[in-house]
């Protein structure tokens, strides 16, 4: 929303300055955006009047002026302009000026001649015929005798103003108003606000309900319809200064009756519509649902084909608007129109978005309608616009008003509860205090009742009203104070403390978090050559998706991550490490919301990144985690993953994971020609079988025994099943087991492998013998023969 802090001025009156009032604005809770004086393009441009004109000896269409600034000496300008003579008053940007556009204007010769400056046209100003129609297009532009020699251009285009762009959140529709504003500056400095009551005199020739029928079968849809009308309308220009006013706020004047509509749905943020009386049939309006099969071309010369259910201003035979959305063509206002009907209407916003969205033409009135305006402001709205026809003299407003109230809101009302307000925000005001300060917003208060305005349909709940009280109090004001209530003590779940922790030990080990989204193409699981009768295949549809790409809940992160890495790999990322906890979505029979689990996903590629060192980070993070007794064992069917480089994480027996390097052809689907390593851990699940919190004891005080064991076993036999087998035999006293090395050739048989084993054996309560030693030894050799056939070498 845009405001002009001129036209502000007629309803506030405030001297604070630029700063100071977006400053004092957003404090109160309207957030300003921007605060930009219109004067900054144009600089050193002031009104002369033509002296005098020479012909240029060097030039056969030149003109050497002299140029009257309001000073002791003329100014010298040399211009080609055909339609200046003596005597006019023209724009001269003078030496060290400056136009739109960031043009530097400096003294310099032409021909020849010395020329300090130059005489402007509308289109150098950055205005158009639209701005000044007396003005020529195609010249130099001549002004009026209203501008006075070296006043500021800026004054005579309107520019002495500022335009304040306000962020209007979409439960304060009352705020896209002029009016609107004025009440929050108003409050917000608790100065008077200066509103004014429209006064139509009427008397045009001829009986309203004669002339005009208004038939509503949509009333459902319209919650009222309001109508004058005028007669005799004279089309011309507005006044310079509503031009002006339109132009502050981005819009371009067109004519005064259309000008009038576009100033009532600035200054009272009620959109309005005037119909060329002639073009509706007999003289009725009938504000109705379309069917299908209609046309409608609309005031930007666009054949729009309707759908049943849109809403539509219609004659007895054809539609001659969209309503909420925009007029029809064949009821434009035009230089030959006679007699106008304004129309001020309030439709269900819900209606405007629908039939705006099929359409594809958001317009500035519909996206005011779509946030559900007050039907109680069509009538003032509506002879604010007839008045400013008598002010502006465009035409006889007929007596009487056509007025078709659907929807009456019953008066909303809530109790002033002054503890609640207080405790919730830690505040000690009193009744009288609180009732003050939102009287200030026109919010009175009854026998401790407030009654709620029409405009302030956001108001519906004590916390609502605290709300208005602090903006009005200050939130700068406020104390710092302790929440009074349940909630005193405060902090992150178990869950969270426990994301936050891997997510410190993942970025330790240089990983990057990632955030993607929760739904996908139902083409990902092929992407990720995922089986065809895989369960995760069974995905919940979104019921209005964006697009194909983004139709379907995930149930595997896999895709994500994988699109992640490619992306970085096509921006020529050398070294890539990417962590996320993710969401899957995983339906559940007979149950309409899924199950949620989460998943922690570890993607790499580049130099250091491999199948081992992953499984080392993982390591890391489950000692963080306090994970116990992981194991890896392979997985050779998955065929996302590289049938010889793939592991599943094990912990009491249960898959809680999986990890390894990404299938070549998988990492092909996504452009990435070099080894690609993720892991995939059930986050959820995890949590079920964490250690308790990690004790702490003595060091040992008594030594510890190594014995080294070398083993032969089939080349088939995995390291974690020995190591497995090493610690169950081991006992107590079997402290850890440690590889230190693996050989195959001479000594070795052909399919055989030797492998060794470094045993930490120790007792913590006394020394240990060598006959401990040997019986430890011996059970181990003893279960791996037994279990593994596996012998010493």
């Amino acid at each position: 929303m845009n405001l002009s802090r001129k036209w502000l001025s007629e309803f506030v009156d405030i001297t604070a300055t630029n700063k100071e009032f977006a400053e004092a604005l957003t404090i109160s809770g309207s957030k300003v955006e921007t605060s930009q004086p219109m004067d900054a393009e144009i600089k050193n441009v002031v009104v002369g009047k033509v002296v005098t004109m020479a012909p240029h000896e060097n030039s056969d269409h030149m003109f050497i002026c002299q140029i009257d600034i309001g000073k002791t000496d003329l100014v010298q300008i040399v211009t080609g302009a055909q339609n200046v003579k003596v005597g006019d008053l023209v724009p001269a940007a003078l030496h060290d000026s400056y136009l739109p556009g960031d043009i530097h204007i400096t003294a310099g010769q032409l021909r020849g001649v010395q020329s300090c400056g130059m005489l402007c046209s509308l289109a150098e100003l950055k205005l158009t015929l639209h701005d000044e129609p007396e003005a020529e297009e195609n010249g130099i532009w001549i002004l009026d005798d209203s501008a006075c020699i070296g006043q500021d251009m800026n004054e005579v285009i309107g520019n002495d103003d500022t335009v304040v762009e306000f962020e209007i959140t979409n439960n304060r529709p009352d705020c896209f108003s002029l009016i609107g504003l004025a009440r929050e500056v108003a409050a917000t400095y608790d100065v008077p606000l200066k509103l004014h009551d429209p006064v139509v005199r009427g008397g045009g020739d001829g009986d309203l309900c004669q002339l005009l029928d208004v038939e509503v079968p949509a009333e459902d849809l319209c919650r009222r319809y309001s109508a004058k009308m005028v007669r005799n309308v004279t089309i011309a220009p507005s006044p310079k200064w509503m031009r002006q006013r339109l132009r502050a706020s981005g819009i371009r004047p067109i004519n005064n009756i259309v000008d009038i509509t576009n100033y009532i749905m600035v200054e009272y943020g009620q959109p309005m519509h005037a119909f060329d009386y002639r073009y509706v049939k007999d003289g009725k309006i009938i504000v109705r649902c379309a069917e299908d099969g209609e046309v409608l071309t609309t005031l930007d010369g666009v054949e729009r084909p309707l759908k049943a259910g849109m809403l539509v201003i219609a004659d007895e035979t054809k539609p001659v608007g969209l309503a909420g959305i925009m007029g029809g063509e064949n009821s434009e206002i035009t230089a030959n129109t006679v007699d106008v009907v304004f129309e001020s209407a309030n439709f269900v916003g819900s209606s405007v978005r629908q039939s705006a969205l099929a359409l594809g033409m958001r317009t500035d009135a519909s996206s005011k309608f779509e946030k559900n305006l007050d039907p109680m402001s069509t009538i003032p709205a509506l002879n604010r616009a007839c008045e400013l026809v008598e002010l502006l003299g465009a035409g006889q407003v007929l007596d009487g008003t056509i007025d078709v109230l659907n929807y009456v809101e019953p008066p909303f009302t809530l109790p002033l509860e002054v503890d609640a307000i207080n405790n919730l925000l830690g505040l000690s005001l009193t009744g009288e205090t609180m009732t003050n300060y939102l009287a200030r917003l026109e919010i009175m208060v009854e026998d401790g009742m407030i009654q709620v305005p029409s405009w302030r349909s956001d108001l519906r709940c004590m916390a609502d009203i605290a709300e208005e009280v602090a903006r009005m109090y200050g939130y700068n004001n406020i104390p710092t104070t302790q929440f009074k209530g349940v909630a005193v003590q405060g902090g992150y779940s178990d869950e969270a403390l426990l994301e936050r922790k891997v997510g410190v030990q993942a970025r330790a080990m240089g990983f990057s978090e990632i955030v993607t989204y929760s739904f996908g193409s139902p083409n990902m699981f092929d992407m990720v050559r995922m089986d065809k009768d895989s369960p995760l295949r069974n995905t919940l549809k979104l019921l209005n998706p964006l697009g194909e790409d983004t139709s379907v809940m995930r149930t595997t992160a896999l895709p994500a991550m994988m699109e992640i890495l490619s992306r970085n790999f096509a921006y020529q990322n050398k070294v890539v490490k990417l962590y996320e906890i993710a969401k899957r979505y995983l339906p559940v029979q007979g149950e309409k919301l899924p199950d949620e689990p989460k998943t922690l996903m570890l993607g790499a590629y580049g130099d250091g990144a491999d199948f081992f060192s992953l499984k080392g980070e993982l390591g890391a993070l489950f000692h963080i985690l306090n994970v116990k007794a992981v194991q890896y064992v392979a997985d050779t069917t998955n065929p996302s993953y590289h049938p010889g480089r793939c592991a599943n994480i094990m912990i009491d027996g249960i898959v809680m994971g999986v990890m390894g390097q990404v299938h070549p052809l998988v990492c092909g689907n996504y452009g990435i020609d070099l080894p690609v390593y993720v892991a995939e851990i059930d986050f959820t699940a995890i949590q079920t079988v964490l250690a308790p919190e990690a004790t702490y004891k003595a060091l040992p005080k008594f030594p510890t025994v190594t014995r080294d064991l070398a083993l032969v076993c089939d080349e088939g036999l995995s390291v974690a099943q020995i190591e497995t087998c090493i610690s169950n035999a081991g006992g107590s006293l079997l402290q850890r087991v440690t590889l230190f090395d693996i050989y195959r050739g001479v000594g070795v048989a052909d399919g055989k492998k030797s492998v060794a084993f470094s045993l930490q054996l120790r007792d913590d309560s006394r020394t240990l013998t060598e006959e401990d030693c040997t019986a430890v030894t011996k059970a181990v050799l003893l279960a791996l023969e037994s279990e593994l056939s596996i012998t010493l070498r």
